[in-house]
């Protein structure tokens, strides 16, 4: 008899902008054999790496500068114009699967910006999502994680706010409502994902459920590191893992209700797999 009852979160794992990534670049590896990727296709190491094994090539900017006459692929989190320059000079097809969501807020910045608006964005400096929505500015818009850094810059009377999709809309509307109430006029454009955005609350109602959660995500998954701080608020006994061989048999106890969930990034497969591990686990 099993002494843990396990329990997947179905709403967890990948959003549907990844979904058709990886979709597209498994059908070009099983025609071509190989594929390069700008950037790691997803922040999940051991699907990068369950990719590579089936002949994805991941590349940087500077080696896509020296790439000639191949495919390659633009993962979710969009790309800025340069590079789409750099493609028609070097002869590069590109295998564009940058998310609808983030193609519409890309286009609505550069809308923006070629009206001269005082752009910021709400985001994460240096994410590949926010470097391809600098790009559409030039990279002129102004940058910012959170209200205590974005009250440090000198603040134009009025200015056009843009979050990166993935952030919390209460957090955007609320730092709307503080540059509003510092007497700056705040030109708000909404284009986070509810898919994403609204995790955070599903995820909240799923971790009261269990005694212990299993919180699956990559490390380098700024998502990730989130929606795992949501789910150890809400249930302290919350345990992160990149892979199943960092679960610990310490963490449970016999007859434990345990539940897993996931960041965007995370496949179903593993969380199936750490499911697979618990309920062989000699507790």
């Amino acid at each position: 008899m099993q002494s843990l009852s396990v329990t997947i979160d179905m709403n967890s794992g990948f959003c549907f902008g990844v979904v058709y990534a990886i979709q597209m670049a498994e059908d070009i590896l099983e025609e071509k054999g190989y594929l390069y990727c700008l950037g790691d296709i997803v922040h999940n190491d051991v699907e990068v790496e369950r990719l590579q094994q089936k002949g994805l090539q991941i590349i940087d900017h500077r080696q896509l500068r020296e790439l000639k006459n191949e495919a390659v692929l633009i993962r979710a989190h969009g790309e800025p114009p340069e590079t789409y320059q750099i493609a028609l000079e070097n002869k590069l097809t590109l295998i564009d699967a940058s998310c609808p969501v983030v193609l519409k807020l890309q286009n609505r910045i550069k809308t923006s910006f070629d009206k001269d608006a005082n752009i910021f964005i709400y985001g994460k400096h240096g994410h590949a999502e926010v470097m391809g929505l600098l790009g559409q500015t030039n990279n002129k818009a102004t940058v910012f994680e959170n209200t205590d850094e974005l009250f440090r810059h000198q603040l134009p009377s009025k200015i056009t706010l843009y979050s990166q999709t993935t952030k919390s809309t209460d957090n955007f509307y609320n730092i709307k409502s503080l540059l509003e109430e510092k007497g700056v006029e705040v030109e708000a454009n909404d284009t986070i994902c509810r898919q994403v955005s609204n995790r955070d609350k599903e995820l909240r109602k799923f971790a009261l459920n269990f005694d212990k959660i299993i919180f699956v995500s990559g490390t380098k998954s700024s998502n990730g590191k989130v929606l795992y701080q949501v789910c150890k608020s809400t249930n302290h006994n919350t345990y992160f893992v990149s892979k199943v061989e960092e679960l610990k048999p310490e963490w449970f106890q016999k007859n434990d209700k345990v539940g897993i969930c996931g960041a965007t990034s995370t496949p179903m497969w593993l969380m199936e797999e750490v499911r697979d591990a618990l309920l062989m686990m000699q507790i």
